[in-house]
C-alpha cells in the first residue's frame, strides 16, 4: 500500500487527535495525475475539496462552525417520527411481499437511511435508484478498490448528476424557500459567514453519500451480528432498555468503516518510526477497537458491555457530524425489526 498502518487503540486515538495528519489527501493525488485522468476528474476533486471531511483547520474551523448550524440536536429529534415511518412502510412492504427470503441490504438496509437522507435534503423517494447509482458511481473513486474498471469515468459521471441535480435543488428551494433542513443550510450563517454556492452542493452531496452509505453497513452489520449470537439478541428482545448499548457494540465489534486515511502534515515519530510528511497512513479504526489493552474480552461480542469508548465515529474535530442521526437509525431499524419478525433467521 506504499502507506503506514496504524492499528494500536492509543495510536489511532492519539493521531486522531493531533494535528501530525492531514485530511486534505486529494491535492497531493490530483497533481501526480496523467494530463487526461485530471481533466476527468477536475469537477468531482473541485467538490471533493470543498467537502467538510478532506478540510484542515483553519477552512475546516469555518465551514463547521456554519454548518453546525443545521446539524443541531434539534434537527435530528425531529427527524425522529420519520425515520420511524420510513422504517414502518419498509417493514409493511416486506410483510406484504409474501417472501420467505428477502435481500436485507437491498430491501431494508439501503432504503432506509437512503429515504431518510433524501427526505432531509428534499430529493423525492422515487429517485432513490438514480442517487444510488450516482453515489455508487462515486464511491469506486473515494473508497473503492485501486484496480476497479472505469472507475473515473464513474466517478466523473456520478458526480456531474449529483452536481447539477443539487445546483438546481439549491436555486429553486432559494427561489421558493421552505422550512426544513436545506433551507436551514442555505440560510446558516456564523458571523456574517455563509457557504458558497459550490460549498452548498459539495455538502449536499457528502450528506447524501456518508449519510447512507455507513448507515447501510450498521444496520447490516447488527442484524447480522445479533442473528449469529442468539444469547445476545434474545438479552435484547427481553429488554428493550439494551438497544442503545446494543447499537455502541455493533459500533465497536465490527464497525461500517474499517479504516480513515490521511497523510502526514509534517515530519513526526511514532514508536521509532519516521513519518514524513507527505506519507499515507491508514488509521485502522476496526483494529483499535478490538485492541485488548482498551477493551476487556474485545472478541466478544457483548451488549451489556459498560465501558464502550470506540473510535468508531473518529476523534477531535473530524468527530462524524451526523453520528447522533446515524445512531437514532440504527437504534429504530433493529428495534422494529425484530420486533416485526422475531422469527428472522
Amino acid at each position: 500500500l506504499k502507506s503506514w498502518i496504524v492499528t494500536r487503540y492509543t495510536d489511532v486515538r492519539d493521531l486522531l487527535l493531533s494535528d501530525n495528519l492531514s485530511v486534505n489527501r486529494l491535492v497531493q493525488f490530483y497533481d501526480t495525475l496523467p494530463p487526461a485522468d485530471a481533466a476527468l476528474l477536475k469537477d468531482i476533486v473541485h467538490y471533493l475539496n470543498l467537502w467538510l471531511a478532506f478540510r484542515d483547520p483553519p477552512d475546516h474551523t469555518r465551514l463547521r462552525r456554519i454548518m453546525r448550524h443545521a446539524f443541531t440536536s434539534r434537527a435530528i429529534e425531529e427527524m425522529r417520527p420519520q425515520i420511524t415511518e420510513i422504517t414502518g412502510m419498509l417493514l409493511d412492504r416486506l410483510a406484504d411481499s409474501g417472501k420467505n427470503e428477502i435481500d436485507l441490504i437491498r430491501e431494508y438496509a439501503l432504503q432506509l437511511p437512503a429515504f431518510v437522507i433524501m427526505d432531509l435534503l428534499d430529493v423525492p423517494r422515487d429517485m432513490l435508484d438514480e442517487f444510488k447509482t450516482w453515489s455508487d458511481d462515486m464511491a469506486v473513486f473515494i473508497g473503492g478498490a485501486r484496480n476497479s474498471k472505469d472507475k473515473y469515468q464513474r466517478a466523473a459521471s456520478g458526480c456531474q448528476k449529483m452536481s447539477s441535480y443539487f445546483a438546481g435543488l439549491i436555486k429553486e428551494r432559494t427561489e421558493n424557500p421552505k422550512p426544513g433542513f436545506l433551507m436551514d443550510l442555505i440560510n446558516a450563517r456564523e458571523d456574517g459567514d455563509k457557504l458558497s454556492h459550490d460549498e452548498l452542493v459539495a455538502t449536499c452531496i457528502l450528506v447524501l453519500f456518508a449519510g447512507h452509505e455507513t448507515t447501510t453497513n450498521l444496520i447490516g452489520n447488527a442484524a447480522l451480528l445479533l442473528l449469529r449470537h442468539p444469547d445476545q439478541l434474545q438479552k435484547l428482545t427481553s429488554n428493550s432498555d439494551l438497544i442503545d448499548r446494543a447499537i455502541e457494540e455493533v459500533l465497536r465489534f465490527d464497525g461500517p468503516t474499517n479504516a480513515l486515511v490521511r497523510v502526514a502534515a509534517k515530519d513526526h515519530e511514532l514508536h521509532g518510526r519516521q513519518i514524513r510528511e507527505g506519507e499515507r497512513v491508514f488509521v485502522m479504526v476496526n483494529s483499535a477497537n478490538r485492541d485488548p489493552r482498551a477493551f476487556e474480552n474485545p472478541d466478544v461480542f457483548d451488549i451489556t458491555r459498560q465501558q464502550n469508548r470506540h473510535l468508531t465515529f473518529g476523534q477531535g474535530i473530524h468527530l462524524c457530524l451526523g453520528a447522533k442521526l446515524a445512531r437514532e437509525e440504527g437504534r429504530v431499524a433493529i428495534e422494529m425489526l425484530f420486533s416485526r419478525f422475531p422469527d428472522l433467521a
